[in-house]
């Protein structure tokens, strides 16, 4: 039995929110890039876009994340799916362990609190649209509805 929804009527606008993601993490990247280019790529310093903490490695890991992200929309057939949830629960990672490692050498991407709360934001948005987002055959939908009328 599916636990999440199949055929959701907002199935494009989620879709649409996780492009919208991707985006910004490109955006987010490329002008991390260019604001820490010539810097170590783990420095620690003031380095900040948007606001937000960053060096060139954190910078590169997001324009890569924000291209999977967006090649996983343009191609949908619930690859997208796999990827927004996938990509979800690595972000919570990242942003919980960044947090716990805030204010000590071991926070190699130069976070700041403002990051970690973008970065946890990013992947809940991300985690519901691949709950939202799946495709589904019609029988599919349907035992999703009966299941769903039983609860």
């Amino acid at each position: 039995m599916a636990h999440t929804p199949v055929n959701h009527p907002a199935r494009p606008i989620y879709r649409a929110i996780g492009g919208l993601v991707g985006l910004y993490l490109v955006v987010f990247g490329v002008l991390g890039v260019i604001t820490s280019a010539g810097n170590d790529i783990l420095a620690q310093d003031d380095t900040k876009v948007l606001g937000q903490g960053t060096n060139l490695g954190f910078a590169l890991l997001s324009i890569l994340l924000g291209i999977l992200v967006l090649a996983g929309t343009a191609i949908g057939r619930n690859l997208d799916v796999a990827i927004s949830q996938f990509l979800a629960y690595g972000l919570m990672v990242l942003g919980l362990a960044e947090l716990a490692f805030l204010q000590t050498d071991a926070n190699i991407f130069n976070f700041t609190i403002l990051t970690v709360i973008v970065v946890l934001t990013l992947s809940l948005v991300l985690l519901m649209v691949g709950m939202y987002g799946k495709v589904g055959t019609d029988e599919e939908q349907e035992a999703f509805e009966k299941a769903r009328l039983v609860l």
